[in-house]
């Protein structure tokens, strides 16, 4: 058996952990050799693909990496036209590969569930920081991100109550507020805004008077796909060519500038970006991508392609590429931490009174 391995869309903390798994499995356990293919599906859509050869020794010492080995892109899209896709599985035949295994978030499953119907054997490994693919409950990266995020929040912590400032936190998440909520409530934030929530900007602003009122800072921790009653989302770019071609980004300023008028105390925004997808995976993530990789290996060998690993109710398993191909997981409006933050009294952006 020949296998090969990609990793498409966004970098993300435990991709490595996932290649070493996929590969040893199928190395111990059938024999299979493992190929790597070099900066996602781009690797295959150029005249010659880029690979290379996933020995044993290759992805020893890699679990506690962060990034990727192989390399990852999020503008290479074989399903463009006819001309890519048919150049893609020209390439996958030449290399003898008898399967692939693609680890990407959802625009990544996109690609493998279209590569699919057109014959290509595809298991999927669920990858995004911003945990929000359809059909899975945590994939790996999340853990890490909401750690960077939640220790970033506690340094502003400081900062913010010796000059009795608001400072305004801004993740990642695009239209999902996993990232914020969870990280939001690790850090201690007093207000968290999500995507899922569009947010009053007098009852903000009416939360920091109060609390300035008993000589107290702010900590707001927004995700970067949240917006105001009424209002649009934070549109850093358009670029065209992308999978997702809205790069979001900036709404911490946008909230800033239009509370800032509204409240006596000084107020300051970060926007935390990449720092979020960088370094190395914790010890969960590590856990569970290592989990994801040995799964898709179990997939391979029994010829279950077309699924794509997942975690549900806390247990392994797989589902449809096409479960997991459209669509995004928001945080449900009747989810257990968005009650636990209401009851604690961390103000999620609704009117005060409603």
């Amino acid at each position: 058996m020949r296998i090969g391995i990609l990793t498409g869309g966004g970098d993300c903390p435990g991709l490595n952990a996932v290649i070493r798994a996929v590969a040893k499995s199928l190395m111990r356990q059938c024999g299979a050799e493992v190929i790597g293919i070099e900066d996602g599906f781009a690797g295959l859509l150029e005249d010659a693909p880029r690979v290379r050869p996933l020995t044993w020794e290759a992805v020893s010492g890699i679990l506690m990496l962060g990034g990727t080995i192989l390399g990852t892109s999020n503008r290479a899209d074989p399903l463009r036209s006819p001309a890519d896709t048919e150049r893609v599985l020209r390439h996958v035949q030449a290399l003898g590969l008898q399967g692939l295994v693609v680890i990407g978030g959802d625009g990544s499953m996109r690609i493998a569930h279209g590569l699919a119907a057109h014959g290509l054997r595809v298991v999927g490994v669920p990858k995004t920081i911003d945990n929000d693919i359809p059909g899975c409950e945590r994939s790996f990266g999340f853990d890490t991100a909401v750690a960077t995020v939640t220790e970033a929040i506690e340094r502003l912590q400081t900062t913010a109550q010796s000059h009795g400032r608001v400072m305004i936190v801004e993740t990642m998440g695009r239209y999902a507020g996993w990232i914020a909520l969870e990280a939001g409530l690790a850090g201690a934030a007093d207000v968290i805004l999500l995507p899922e929530i569009d947010y009053d900007i007098e009852a903000v602003a009416a939360v920091c008077r109060a609390r300035a009122q008993r000589r107290r800072h702010t900590i707001v921790c927004i995700g970067e796909g949240a917006k105001p009653v009424g209002g649009a989302l934070t549109v850093q770019a358009h670029e065209a060519g992308r999978p997702e071609p809205l790069r979001l980004g900036g709404v911490a300023h946008a909230l800033a500038q239009a509370l800032q008028p509204r409240v006596s105390s000084e107020v300051r925004a970060t926007v935390l970006g990449h720092v979020q997808r960088g370094g190395s995976p914790t010890p969960f993530d590590r856990v569970l991508a290592t989990q994801y990789g040995n799964e898709a290996a179990q997939l391979v060998m029994a010829a279950a392609w077309g699924r794509m690993v997942t975690l549900q109710q806390g247990r392994l398993g797989s589902v449809a590429l096409a479960d997991a191909a459209h669509g995004s997981r928001q945080v449900p409006p009747d989810h257990a931490l968005l009650r636990a933050a209401r009851q604690i009294g961390v103000h999620l952006g609704e009117r005060l009174g409603a």
